[in-house]
């Protein structure tokens, strides 16, 4: 990821910039704040603003008027609690806002978030980028034959060679009809005085889903934890995977309890149904259970299982 050096410096001077406030701030984030985070070739993900912190979680389950009235580990113990016990609203009191650099094809997956707010890039009012994602040859994987919407094998040397070619020639090619659709120069007027350009609402349709656009997503942290939860989960599809985790980075420098509790009961935990219970109750006295008659199907049985580090049970 390379920023121009306007958006350097456009960065270099909101980070240069600093106010007086009597609103709680974390010096950690702090650190992090207007930063671009890399992410994949092109993308980038950006702490903008944020409101509150650890203590606020705290303060809004306790309904306290004031901060650090209990002991840090007595704070962190709340915390854990909270999340343990899927109170939710304490941890509604801390909101961030990131500004994301991401494929378009990305971003129609992570949409399906509804809980935040977002403002993207409008292709009717903008020329965007010619930048588009490629995946790194160990990225590209065939289609896996046990989850329709996964990967299987990473693809062969040269098969994976001739797939970037084909990524990256469709992307230029359309790329550049965009372009000559639109028919603008750099100053706005047309390129060729001779014909009219397309209306940018209607060439912006030739672009190919690995082109990039931007939005601000703001959110609270309770949904944040939940997009989180999906999204830096190992089954996550990998473009939006690593979205998540360099935003998992951040929170752990914003709200380090809040974070942590998280790790622990959610992202790191495991759900067990109560037919799972009752079998794993069954193994732990020393019953031998099968499958047949555990009352679970065969796909239950497997995610039990792997879940236990018994995959070959």
């Amino acid at each position: 990821m390379a920023l121009t050096a306007d958006q350097e410096e456009e960065v270099a001077a909101a980070r240069a910039a600093s106010a007086q406030t009597r609103r709680p701030t974390v010096p950690a984030l702090e650190a992090l704040l207007f930063r671009a985070l890399p992410v994949l070739d092109h993308g980038f993900v950006r702490v903008v603003d944020y409101m509150g912190d650890d203590a606020a979680v705290v303060q809004a389950a306790r309904v306290s008027y004031g901060r650090g009235t209990r002991a840090a580990n007595e704070d962190r113990g709340l915390i854990r609690y909270l999340m343990r016990h899927r109170h939710s609203t304490p941890f509604e009191m801390c909101e961030i806002k990131y500004h994301v650099k991401l494929p378009i094809f990305v971003a129609r997956q992570w949409i399906r978030h509804r809980t935040a707010n977002v403002n993207e890039i409008s292709a009717r009012y903008s020329i965007l980028d010619r930048e588009f994602y490629l995946p790194a040859p160990t990225a590209l994987a065939a289609q896996s034959p046990a989850n329709r919407q996964g990967r299987g094998e990473v693809l062969a040397g040269a098969e994976a060679a001739r797939v970037l070619d084909l990524l990256r020639e469709d992307a230029t090619r359309n790329y550049d009809h965009y372009l000559d659709m639109l028919n603008e120069g750099e100053d706005g007027k047309p390129a060729d005085p001779s014909r009219p350009g397309l209306a940018r609402e209607l060439a912006r349709m030739n672009l190919t889903l690995n082109a990039y656009t931007q939005w601000y997503w703001k959110t609270d942290l309770y949904n944040l934890f939940h997009f989180l939860s999906l999204r830096a989960d190992s089954h996550a599809q990998y473009e939006i995977r690593v979205y998540a985790e360099a935003m998992m980075d951040t929170v752990r420098a914003w709200v380090p309890h809040s974070a942590e509790a998280f790790s622990d009961y959610r992202l790191g935990a495991v759900t067990l149904s109560a037919q799972m219970v009752s079998v794993v109750r069954r193994l732990l006295a020393g019953e031998a259970v099968a499958q047949e008659s555990s009352g679970l199907s065969k796909r239950e049985w497997r995610e039990m299982m792997d879940s236990l580090g018994r995959g070959d049970g």
